[in-house]
C-alpha cells in the first residue's frame, strides 16, 4: 500500500478519477490508489467537506460520480504557486485573511484542497501576513462586475447609474465594450448613448447595472487597454488644460494618463497637458502637487480655483509666512 501521499493529496486524485470514470464505485477507487475501500470513502468524504458535489448511486450498477455541471481540474500547485497565489491575493483584497469575507471565504477553500504540506504553508501565511488597508476602496461589487462582464460577453446594452467622484449622479444606457483592470482600479470601457461618445467608467462608482435586451457590436479592432488610457481623462466635467516648462518626455514620467493628452509646444522645448476631471480638487492637491516640475494652470476656472486653494492652505502652513 503507498504511503507516501496525503489524505487530502489522494482526495485529489480520488477527484480526477471521478471526472475521468463517472460511476467507479470504492473499490475501484482503492484498487487504483492502493488503499483499503474505507480509506477510499474517506478522501470522497474529504471532498464533500471542501463542499463539491459527489453524488452516490446505489445497486449492481451505481457508484460515485460528481455533481452535474461540475467541470473543475484537480487544484495541484507547487509550494511557490500555492503562497504566490495567496500573496497575490492579500495584496489585493486585504479582507482575505477573514474567513466571513467572499473571497477570504474562496481562499480557504484552495487552502483545504491543496496537498498538506502545501496547504500548511499557505494556511500559516493567510493567518500572519497582515495588509494595511488603502485609503480608497476602490473594489468594485462583485455583483456589478458580473452583471457588467455578463452583458460584454452576450453584447447587450446595460442600463447604468454612476457617482463621479466629485458626487454628481446620473443614469445611461452604455454599450459595454471591455472590463479592464488598471493600476488595481476596475474600469468599464463603453459606448454612452448619452453622449454619443467612448467613454471608461470606474466600475466601483457603477451604483446599479441591469442588462438590456437590445444588442450591438463590439469594434472587430477594439484595443480596450489602449483605447481606456485614451479616454480617461476625457468626457468629464471641468476642462483642464497645464502647460509645463519641460519636454513632454520629462512630464510624461509624472503625469499619468488619467491627468489628460500631453502635446508639445515651442518646438518640444515646453508641452500642454489637457484633460478633464470631475474632481479639481484632487487633480490640482494629488496630481499636479505631486509633479516637481514648473508649470502654469491656464484652465479651466474650477482648476485654477482649485489650485490657488492648495497654495492658500500650504501658504498658511508657514509661521511666518514667506515673503
Amino acid at each position: 500500500m503507498t504511503r507516501d501521499a496525503s489524505p487530502t493529496a489522494r482526495a485529489l486524485r480520488v477527484l480526477a478519477l471521478l471526472q475521468a470514470q463517472p460511476g467507479i464505485t470504492a473499490d475501484q477507487i482503492a484498487e487504483q490508489l492502493g488503499v483499503t475501500g474505507r480509506a477510499a470513502r474517506r478522501y470522497i468524504a474529504i471532498l464533500r467537506e471542501a463542499e463539491i458535489p459527489v453524488d452516490a448511486e446505489r445497486g449492481p450498477y451505481g457508484g460515485y460520480r460528481l455533481g452535474r455541471g461540475l467541470r473543475l481540474p484537480p487544484l495541484i500547485f507547487s509550494a511557490a504557486e500555492a503562497l504566490g497565489l495567496v500573496m497575490a491575493v492579500l495584496d489585493g483584497h486585504h479582507a482575505a485573511a477573514d474567513p466571513a469575507d467572499p473571497v477570504g471565504a474562496a481562499l480557504g477553500k484552495i487552502i483545504r484542497a491543496l496537498p498538506e504540506g502545501v496547504g500548511r504553508e499557505a494556511a500559516t501565511l493567510r493567518s500572519h501576513a497582515t495588509a494595511v488597508p488603502v485609503r480608497e476602496d476602490n473594489r468594485p461589487h462583485p455583483a456589478t462586475t458580473s452583471a457588467l462582464v455578463d452583458a460584454v460577453d452576450a453584447q447587450r446594452r446595460v442600463h447604468i447609474g454612476y457617482r463621479s467622484a466629485s458626487g454628481r449622479e446620473w443614469h445611461e444606457e452604455v454599450e459595454p465594450w471591455a472590463v479592464v483592470v488598471r493600476h488595481g482600479y476596475w474600469y468599464l470601457l463603453c459606448h454612452s448613448l448619452r453622449v454619443e461618445a467612448v467613454r471608461a467608467y470606474r466600475v466601483d462608482r457603477i451604483t446599479a447595472a441591469a442588462q438590456g435586451t437590445e444588442g450591438f457590436r463590439v469594434p472587430a479592432d477594439l484595443d480596450a487597454a489602449g483605447l481606456l488610457e485614451e479616454h480617461l481623462a476625457t468626457g468629464w466635467e471641468f476642462a483642464t488644460r497645464v502647460v509645463f516648462d519641460a519636454p513632454a518626455a520629462e512630464v510624461a514620467r509624472y503625469a499619468a494618463a488619467p491627468m489628460g493628452r500631453l502635446e508639445p509646444l515651442d518646438e518640444g522645448q515646453r508641452c500642454v497637458l489637457v484633460g478633464a476631471t470631475s474632481n479639481p480638487r484632487m487633480y490640482a492637491g494629488e496630481w499636479l502637487a505631486g509633479i516637481p516640475l514648473p508649470f502654469q494652470v491656464e484652465g479651466g476656472p474650477e482648476l485654477r480655483a482649485a489650485v490657488a486653494a492648495v497654495a492658500q492652505r500650504l501658504s498658511s502652513a508657514l509661521d511666518p509666512p514667506l515673503r
